[in-house]
C-alpha cells in the first residue's frame, strides 16, 4: 500500500500503457505538443499524469545533430509513432541515439520502437533497474542501454556535444542530468519533475533523504545553463532548480523533525505548508514524507 501511494498516478499510467517495448499500436492517432527551444533542439512536452487518454510520458528532448537525431527519453509505450511524426516535422534525419534519464516506463516506453540499431545510453544503475522490467525481458533485452557510464560521459563534440552527469540517488539510483553545452540547456529528467514533493522510487534505489544533497551537487557543478527542461512541467530557469533544491531540503528537514516528534505521516502532511514557495503544490508531499519515514526507520 505504501508503495502504491508513493508512486501515484504516474506509475499507474505507465502500468496501464506499457507492456512490451514498442509493441503497442494506438487505436487512434495521438497528438503531442512540441516546443522549440533552439533551431536544433525541440521538446515534446508532457501532459498531466493520471489522464490515461492524454498522458504521453515525460518531456522528451529532440536534439538534431550533423549525424542524426538524439532523443532524451522516449515517453510511454504506444506513443512512438506520435513522437516520430513530430520529429519528421522538423527534420528528415533518422533517430540514431536515445539517452534514458532513468528507468521508468513513461521515459523508456518507446526504446524499441526506434529499432535495435539505435544506440541507447543510460547510467549503469539505470540499466540494472531496466533489466528488472518486463518490458525489457526476452527478445526485448536488445533495447536495453548498450552504453553506460559511472560519473560522467561526453557524447559527440563541438556544437553536437552532450554531457551526461550522475550525482547520486534521488528519484531513482540512476538519474542522468543531460547538458547541451553549446545551447546552455539542461534536461533534469524527474529529478526536477514539478513544483511539488519529489517522487522517490525506493524500489529502484531512489532516496528522498539524499535528494536535496544530490541536487546541491548538480547546482554546484553545472553552471553554464540558461534553460532547464524538467521531467513533467513547463520549461524552467536555473533559479527555479535552485529553489526546488531548497524546497526538497526544507521538506526533508520537516519530515525528519515530524518523525522525531511522533507525528504520523498523515498528521505531518496536513500540517505541511508550501506558502513560502510561490506556485508550489502539495499533492505529492505525502508520498515524499512517507519515503523519508520509511528510509529513516531503516
Amino acid at each position: 500500500m505504501k508503495r502504491s501511494l508513493l508512486l501515484g498516478g504516474i506509475f499507474a499510467a505507465g502500468a496501464l500503457t506499457m507492456t512490451v517495448a514498442g509493441s503497442q499500436t494506438p487505436a487512434a492517432p495521438r497528438a503531442i505538443d512540441m516546443q522549440k527551444l533552439k533551431d536544433n533542439l525541440y521538446v515534446l512536452t508532457s501532459s498531466t499524469p493520471g489522464n490515461a487518454a492524454t498522458f504521453s510520458g515525460g518531456n522528451v528532448a529532440i536534439f538534431i545533430t550533423d549525424g542524426g537525431v538524439t532523443l532524451v527519453d522516449t515517453k510511454l509505450a504506444g506513443w512512438g509513432q506520435a513522437v516520430l511524426d513530430k520529429i519528421k516535422t522538423v527534420t528528415n534525419k533518422p533517430v540514431t541515439t536515445i539517452i534514458n534519464t532513468h528507468t521508468h516506463g513513461d521515459h523508456t516506453g518507446n526504446n524499441g520502437f526506434f529499432g535495435a540499431s539505435v544506440e541507447i545510453i543510460a547510467h549503469e544503475n539505470t540499466k540494472t533497474n531496466m533489466e528488472k522490467m518486463d518490458a525489457f525481458k526476452g527478445d526485448n533485452a536488445k533495447f536495453l542501454p548498450k552504453k553506460t557510464y559511472k560519473d560522467k560521459m561526453t557524447v559527440g563534440s563541438g556544437k553536437d556535444r552532450i554531457d551526461l552527469y550522475y550525482f547520486g540517488a534521488g528519484h531513482t539510483s540512476g538519474d542522468t542530468f543531460v547538458v547541451f553545452p553549446a545551447l546552455r540547456i539542461l534536461h533534469t529528467g524527474d529529478m526536477f519533475a514539478w513544483k511539488d514533493g519529489p517522487l522517490c522510487d525506493r524500489n529502484n534505489g531512489g532516496s528522498c533523504v539524499a535528494f536535496p544533497q544530490t541536487l546541491s551537487k548538480v547546482i554546484a557543478s553545472i553552471k553554464e545553463v540558461d534553460t532547464v527542461i524538467p521531467g513533467h512541467s513547463p520549461m524552467q530557469k536555473p533559479q527555479d532548480l535552485q529553489e526546488y533544491q531548497r524546497f526538497t531540503a526544507y521538506l526533508l528537514a520537516y519530515a525528519e523533525e515530524a518523525m522525531k516528534s511522533g507525528k504520523s505521516v498523515d498528521a505531518a502532511t496536513a500540517a505541511f505548508s508550501v506558502d513560502r514557495y510561490v506556485g508550489y503544490k502539495k499533492e505529492r508531499v505525502k508520498g515524499a514524507i512517507q519515503a523519508v519515514y520509511d528510509e529513516l526507520k531503516k
